[in-house]
């Protein structure tokens, strides 16, 4: 947040003390253009200046979902969201705003704008990049830009999730592979396509345990994406150690999947979600956080820069906000 300074001290809230933000989305949406990077601008007629796509997010929305609605609201694109970008914090009318950023791309290539003018936004344009750091009205839009031209732009999202809510082992006298959701986790499967088409349409791979291919199993019907299990994801609770069982070959199997530079929706077991990120954070060079594991219905995302194969960004959200 933009601090003002008063005897000396930069104050970080609002006057009065802190208050909670206002809290919006948006995604800066580019396409490559004959002098480099393209950036989209839109122009407000009430305001009478030139911004990014971005919005309040609406009560319990996904700021992920709320990222893609209000882009597509304002510009009339559907964005397919690329790697995270700083999220911008000021004062908005004397209250504190955090806006939650991404770099994205038209989901139609060629991202023709076809947007009829209206009381909010009277007209969009692609524009330069470099130019459209001296268009825009707020310096904080300028800082996305400019983080923006500071990262590759070209990624691949890499989603590791781990499964949604299941019944408990207590009591489940079947094979553990066949224990399914409970309740809570049916009805987040049903909110996860949503949630992973933020990202376009990422194939799937996933453990063979039910609890695994039912969390991806909406997702996977609905947007028609492909879908195969991999045994090296897939956890046997009656393994003399179920923690420590094929975590190498998880491991193998998940930097093929890094390697194979295609956007691609890992769901597994908790056990296994440490390893696999300590294997993408060692690949690419990152540093490690002191918390890798997942809740239930939460997951990372790494972004990959294209075609090098660096690290873009890194993510983490659950299925609901």
């Amino acid at each position: 947040m933009d601090g003002t300074r008063a005897n000396g001290v930069v104050r970080r809230t609002a006057v009065g003390g802190f208050l909670e933000p206002i809290r919006a989305a948006g995604a800066l949406l580019w396409r490559p253009g004959p002098h480099g990077p393209e950036v989209v601008l839109v122009r407000r007629p009430e305001r009478g200046d030139w911004s990014l796509p971005k919005g309040k997010l609406k009560k319990g929305e996904h700021p992920l979902t709320g990222a893609v609605r209000e882009v597509r609201e304002e510009t009339g694109l559907t964005p397919v969201l690329g790697r995270r970008l700083p999220p911008q914090r000021y004062l908005k009318d004397g209250w504190p705003k955090q806006v939650e950023w991404w770099a994205a791309t038209p989901a139609d290539p060629g991202g023709e704008i076809d947007y009829p003018p209206n009381e909010e936004v009277d007209l969009v344009e692609w524009v330069d990049a470099r130019e459209a750091r001296e268009r825009l009205t707020y310096d904080h839009d300028v800082s996305v830009v400019d983080d923006f031209l500071a990262g590759p732009p070209t990624t691949f999202p890499v989603i590791l999730l781990r499964h949604l809510s299941a019944r408990e082992k207590r009591g489940w006298e079947d094979d553990d592979l066949l224990r399914p959701l409970d309740r809570a986790g049916r009805a987040d499967a049903l909110e996860l396509p949503r949630v992973l088409a933020a990202y376009g349409r990422p194939r799937v791979v996933t453990s063979a345990a039910a609890r695994c291919t039912e969390s991806v199993l909406p997702y996977t019907v609905e947007y028609e994406v492909s879908a195969r299990t991999e045994r090296a994801f897939t956890v046997h609770a009656e393994a003399a150690d179920p923690e420590a069982h094929g975590v190498e070959e998880a491991r193998e199997a998940f930097a093929r999947i890094l390697d194979e530079g295609l956007p691609t929706v890992v769901c597994t077991h908790g056990e296994l979600v440490p390893h696999l990120m300590t294997e993408a954070l060692s690949r690419l060079g990152a540093p490690f956080t002191q918390q890798l594991s997942l809740r239930k219905g939460s997951f990372w995302v790494v972004h990959v820069a294209a075609p090098d194969g660096g690290l873009a960004s890194v993510e983490r959200h659950a299925v609901r906000a």
